[in-house]
């Protein structure tokens, strides 16, 4: 497997991130929430979102992202982007999509934030750990939204090793619509859901906020 890093939306890989404040001033409950994109915030396509008009966020999506800010979880995106390295367009239109998708969720609702967003630009044939089903992008999103949190200065690794990572919290998760999403999460240790693209988040917010829901298994 290639240590080909994950990307990180208008930021170097490794910098902290200035975390806003949970609503009503309640504290961290320790666990992240990592988010595919296609088909979990967003109506998916067999072509790709290949600009920002394409982008079109799911009913409900805004609110189940507010819930759980209002939950005390942190919220990392994880997408893979092979379009970047498949020559079909580069890193400032990806960045425009999702400079869109940030106004038009906190348009929706106050509390709709995300608090770092990754993504996989690697085509499956470089077998890079950030391409899901690999967990590089959870990895780097355990190590760099932990240290935020704990006013640390994030290490600027040259890889990605499951020594270098924080305690999970019990309810970290990873949604996602393919299988791709839940084997990342399994290597990952964190529990896993599996939505309905055409609904997304909003299929398992009750269940992602219910402690005694373990997640999906893979059979």
């Amino acid at each position: 497997m290639n240590q080909l890093l994950p990307h990180r939306h208008k930021a170097n890989l490794f910098d902290n991130i200035d975390l806003s404040p949970f609503p009503n001033n309640i504290s961290w409950n320790g666990s992240i929430i990592y988010l595919d994109r296609d088909g979990v915030l967003n109506r998916g396509s067999e072509n790709y979102i290949n600009n920002p008009e394409e982008l079109e966020i799911l009913p409900g999506v805004a609110k189940s992202i507010a819930k759980l800010k209002k939950s005390g979880f942190r919220l990392c995106l994880v997408t893979n982007q092979s379009p970047i390295n498949r020559g079909l367009w580069d890193h400032q239109m990806l960045e425009r999509i999702h400079e869109k998708m940030i106004y038009e969720l906190k348009e929706k609702d106050e509390h709709a934030e995300l608090d770092l967003i990754l993504y996989s630009p690697y085509a499956p044939f470089e077998n890079s750990i950030s391409r899901k089903p690999n967990s590089g992008m959870l990895m780097a999103g355990n190590i760099i939204i932990n240290s935020s949190e704990n006013s640390k200065k994030v290490t600027p690794y040259d890889d990605l090793k499951k020594s270098y990572l924080f305690v999970e919290g019990k309810m970290s998760a990873m949604v996602g619509d393919r299988i791709v999403d839940i084997e990342a999460g399994k290597s990952h240790s964190v529990r896993t859901f599996l939505v309905n693209p055409n609904i997304g988040l909003p299929h398992v917010i009750d269940r992602i906020l219910d402690k005694t829901d373990k997640g999906d298994v893979l059979q």
